[in-house]
């Protein structure tokens, strides 16, 4: 068998020659072994859409939970046997979600943590719209919350509480 272009496949073989040789000045790199494929991690989970608690009950932890999510003076562990003190304040939330008044309805006197109960509702408000279930005639919603607090000044919102 004659060979008819023998210059032609010296020209091929140097060029794939030189697609796998590294560039000048560079090691060959050592080939990777096939990492097992795994799933994507999913998502974070979305908020659930903003759906009106039909009780007060429910509405009331609704609250709670966003007064918790916008405190930096919240704490998660075990509550103690004892607290320093505990404050129940009246909330009154319009129709819109908007907080109308916040007042202090019973305390053992600490007055920075009575402030800081009210100032942690006030941070977190706008709150969701009450629905009409829960609603007063003129269209707020009026309720206690209980706040918590440890001797070192943090707390808990007592409608979180299991």
């Amino acid at each position: 068998m004659k060979r008819r272009y023998p210059k032609l496949g010296l020209a091929a073989a140097a060029m794939l020659a030189a697609c796998s040789a590294p560039p000048p000045g560079r090691t060959p790199e050592q080939p990777q072994a096939a990492l097992p494929r795994t799933a994507p991690p999913p998502p974070p989970p979305q908020p659930a859409p903003a759906i009106p608690s039909l009780t007060l009950d429910g509405y009331k932890k609704s609250v709670a939970e966003r007064i918790a999510r916008a405190s930096p003076d919240i704490f998660e562990d075990p509550l103690p046997e004892m607290f320093k003190s505990i404050v129940v304040l009246d909330i009154t939330i319009d129709r819109e979600g908007r907080l109308a008044q916040v007042a202090v309805r019973r305390s053992n006197g600490y007055k920075a943590l009575e402030n800081r109960a009210m100032d942690s509702v006030r941070r977190a408000a706008p709150f969701a719209e009450p629905a009409f279930t829960v609603r007063r005639r003129d269209g707020s919603v009026k309720f206690m919350e209980t706040f918590l607090f440890r001797d070192d000044g943090r707390f808990r919102v007592r409608s979180l509480v299991e």
